[in-house]
Parts: structure tokens; sequence; C-alpha cells
């Protein structure tokens, strides 16, 4: 059988390469700086309040990186997404790639020179002026948009975040081990952060290089709706669009800022006692992370067919709800495993948000419909970066896990815009039946 040679050089034109290598070095070195981190901040703790102080300190510093890296790149990202629904779709993933390479070089510098770790700063600082996540992301949602019709959007945008999740789950098992490795020469992270580095060239250099924009005919287009005649499909009124749009960014926001309330914490929150966990354990406890993406994607493919997608979207949410309030009293290394499996399909409700909102404008506007929302979060990070960093600090003592509680709540909170979207959505689908009819 002779070797499928032109549907491989199609595949490698593809998003998907990107991201398998963008996730697999962002896993590499997001290890790696988390260790780094905790050994400056041991350094520099007064040994009488090692254990309080040396929390601080990592908070105090992931506060002020997060932050740079959620702000510096808003206007960067709008004029990426301008160009992008302009024409140049691969500028939003291309210009970022440029600053994630950035990263993996000055963090190498940090450990191979020993320089300060605020340096970090700096480079949080060119990675924002790149664009960052919040134009790559939409970049990559945005191309796997228009590669996909409307009907199976949510399957293609869920196997986008598949996609990513498991590379992820595979650097991150690799990534604690790695960062042990070391030679006379070289010391404990070095090489960790050159393989790190060394996959981000690669993808840049497939980016730049072999990526192509693929947009799905009208033909195929019209053919996805099945039954519903063109007519009816071009009726919507705009006030009804609007008004979704603006219950899915509220769901968004609530889900978000309690996801990233949550996670913000949570490196710290492994690494102090009773749990201080090692590299190869917080390796480990990333790829449990990354595993969600693989059971999430999964709850998409078998569930898409029996429920609407505001109710996959309540799914989702309910699975987060329920582990994190479980995350809350966790002590032990078993506990939080045992918390992270009650997170199985924690991760389908931001595609299928995205999925919904794709839907409610012309392709001309997909790549800033889903910049804005990327930079919505953007802003409500602002929030929930420094609240949730001072509500951990200020409960160390008593109850460190109340910031995973207040979490729950906030996404218990975002179920109700959404359960307003699929109650609309319902009505929606009757007039066009009666319509059709």
């Amino acid at each position: 059988m002779p070797f499928p040679l032109p549907k491989l050089l199609s595949a490698l034109r593809h998003v998907w390469p990107v991201i398998v290598l963008e996730e697999l070095g962002s896993s590499l070195f997001d290890t790696a700086l988390q260790m780094v981190v905790l050994d400056r901040s041991a350094n520099a703790t007064d040994p009488s309040t090692h254990d309080r102080q040396q929390q601080i300190e990592m908070t105090n510093f992931y506060m002020v990186y997060n932050l740079i890296t959620k702000f510096i790149p808003i206007l960067p990202a709008l004029l990426l997404a301008r160009l992008g629904d302009r024409g140049w779709r691969r500028l939003p993933v291309i210009v970022p790639l440029v600053g994630y390479l950035v990263s993996r070089v000055a963090l190498l510098a940090v450990v191979f020179f020993a320089l300060p770790i605020q340096l970090m700063y700096g480079a949080a600082v060119l990675f924002g002026l790149s664009g960052g996540y919040a134009a790559y992301w939409p970049g990559v949602m945005t191309l796997a948009s228009l590669a996909s019709t409307a009907s199976e959007r949510s399957k293609a945008l869920s196997r986008v975040e598949l996609l990513y999740g498991m590379a992820g789950l595979v650097g991150s098992l690799a990534s604690g081990h790695l960062f042990m490795l070391y030679t006379s020469s070289l010391g404990r992270g070095i090489i960790l952060l050159i393989i790190s580095t060394l996959v981000a060239v690669l993808c840049l250099l497939h980016a730049a290089l072999l990526l192509q924009v693929t947009e799905v005919s009208s033909s195929e287009e019209e053919e996805s709706y099945g039954l519903i005649p063109p007519a009816v499909q071009s009726e919507v009124p705009v006030q009804r669009n609007l008004i979704n749009i603006v219950l899915l960014y509220t769901a968004a926001i609530l889900y978000s800022s309690s996801v990233g309330g949550a996670i913000n914490v949570l490196g710290a929150f492994v690494l102090k006692e009773p749990l201080s966990w090692s590299a190869q354990q917080v390796g480990y406890g990333n790829a449990a992370g990354c595993l969600i993406f693989l059971t999430s994607y999964l709850g998409v493919i078998g569930l898409r067919r029996y429920v609407s997608d505001p109710t996959l979207i309540m799914i989702g949410m309910l699975s987060f709800t329920s582990g994190i309030y479980f995350m809350s009293f966790v002590t032990a290394t078993y506990m939080f495993y045992l918390a992270r499996s009650l997170n199985l399909f924690a991760l389908i409700p931001l595609p299928t948000i995205r999925s919904l909102l794709s839907q409610q404008v012309p392709k001309s506007s997909y790549g800033m419909t889903l910049t804005v929302l990327q930079l919505v979060l953007k802003l409500a990070a602002a929030a929930y970066i420094p609240t949730s960093t001072k509500i951990y600090q200020n409960t160390l003592d008593w109850f460190p896990g109340f910031v995973f509680m207040l979490s729950s709540v906030f996404s218990v909170l975002a179920m109700i815009p959404i359960s307003i979207v699929g109650c609309r959505s319902q009505e929606k689908r009757q007039y066009e039946t009666i319509q059709g009819d």
C-alpha cells in the first residue's frame, strides 16, 4: 500500500500541528517556571517563617506576571484580529509564537546565568506585545471555525481543545523528569528549557512556512443546515443575536473567572504542606489537568447528539463546580486526583460558547468576535487574579481552600445566562420549524 503522502502534506498544512507543538513546548515551560519560582522564593524567605512567606512570594510573583500577560496583549491582539479579518488569517497565529519563543529564551537565560527571576516580567511584556495568548488562541479558533460547517463547529473546536490537552498531557508527564536531568556543566532545568525552546522554534517555522488557511465552501455550509430552508436561515433577528452574544459573554466571564481564580493559586497550593509536591509530582498534576481535555472531548462527542450546546455547557460547568468544591478540602495527594476526576467535563463550556458565538455573526467577523471575547476575559482577570491571590494569602492559616469554594459559587452563577440562552434557542427552533412548515 503506497504511503499517503498527499494526505500527510494536507494535514501538515492544517492548524493541528501548530496546536500540538505550541502546547507541548508550553507544558514543559510551565513546569520549569513553577519550579524556578519555587527555588527563588525559598532563597528569599526568612527561615523562621519559611513556608508562609514562600507561599506569599510565589503568589505575588504569579500575580504580577499573570497581570502583565493578561493586559499588555489587549491592543496588539485587537490589531492582529483586525488584520486577520481583512485576509491575513495566519498573522494572529504567527506573531504570538514569536512571543512564546522569547519567553522560553528568557527563562533559559534566567536559569543558565543565575539572573533575577524578575527578568521574567520583561519577558512577559514582550510576550504581551506580540499579542500573546489573547491573539494566538482566537487565531487558532478562527482557522478551525473557517474549516468547519456550523453544525460541526462544536465538534471541530472541541477537537482543537483535545489536541491541545493531549500535547499538554505528554509534555507535563515528561516535564518533571526532564527538569531533574542535569550534568556537571548544566544545572537543574536547563535541559528541560532547551527542549522547550527548540520546540518553540520548530512551531514558529511550521506556522510561517507550512500553515495554510482552509475554508468550507458555501455549498457545504448550506448542506450542514439539513432541512431548514436557506430563506429561514437568513431571517435571524439582529436583536436576538445581540442578546445572545451578551448572554454568552456574561457566562464566559463568570466561568473564566471561576476557573482562573482557582488555577491562579493551585500551583502554589500543591507546593505547600501537607502536599509539598516535587517536580515530578508537579508534572503529574499538570498532566491530570491536561487529561481533562480528553474527557471533555469525549463528552462532547458522546453527548452532542442527545443534548443541545447550552445543555452541554451546563454539564461542563456542573462538572467543574463539583470538582473545585471538593478541592477546598484536599489534604493529601490522592484527594487532589479525586477532585480532578470530578472535573471530567470542565473544559466543555468555553469552546462550546465560542462555537455558539461564531454562529451569531458572519464569517467576516469571526476573528474580531472571538478576539473581543478573549480580551474581555483578560479584563476580567484584572479582578480575579489579585482578588484570588489576596484571598488565598489571607486564608492560608485557617482555610487555604476557601478560594476554591468561592470559585464554585461563580461557576454556579455562570449557569444562569447559559440557561437563558438555552430557552431562547428552543424558542427559535420552534419558530423556524413553524416557518419551514
